[in-house]
């Protein structure tokens, strides 16, 4: 990928369907159930497409004319890399985490407005919609930086250049 082309994926608007499911948690106050989780199948898509997107870049990437159809096993492994880096990383850092935390932050707050406020039910479950939709612009960074660690801790020391995929955002 040239230094000046734009990864669909992570530099558009496209990015923002990664976060759908943080959506439908900050919401799930508000929504039935089954929203919360069709949020969470727009974020798997996208994680999805995103991971198909990275192992056809790897695989045409480095491939000379004649061996573009050629049975290669370093450009399979090449695609392999990149496609699960790519997979591995967008459902912690898109999906798992921030749908946890996002989770977790809405069902205190919902239990914390019960306890010490005298707010009606309505007006606790918008006030905690709010919260969560308020903390997920401030979770991104953190969760990307974690991510990034701890699968340079781990999984990528298994698969260390050459077939390195480039940095996931």
């Amino acid at each position: 990928m040239g230094a000046l082309e734009r990864d669909t994926y992570r530099d558009t608007w496209v990015r923002y369907l990664g976060y759908a499911n943080e959506v439908g948690e900050s919401f799930r106050p508000l929504v039935p159930v089954p929203v919360v989780w069709a949020s969470y199948g727009v974020a798997t898509a996208y994680v999805t497409a995103d991971t198909i997107d990275k192992g056809r870049k790897a695989a045409t990437c480095h491939i000379p004319p004649p061996q573009a159809h050629a049975q290669d096993p370093a450009q399979a492994m090449r695609v392999a890399v990149a496609m699960g880096d790519t997979f591995v990383w967008q459902s912690l850092a898109s999906v798992a985490i921030p749908g946890f935390t996002i989770n977790r932050l809405c069902a205190a707050s919902l239990a914390l407005l019960g306890a010490v406020t005298r707010w009606p039910p309505a007006v606790r479950r918008w006030t905690t919609t709010a919260v969560g939709l308020a903390a997920i612009p401030l979770i991104i960074t953190p969760i990307d930086r974690t991510v990034d660690f701890l699968m340079d801790s781990t999984l990528r020391k298994l698969y260390k250049a050459p077939g390195e995929p480039p940095a996931p955002h």
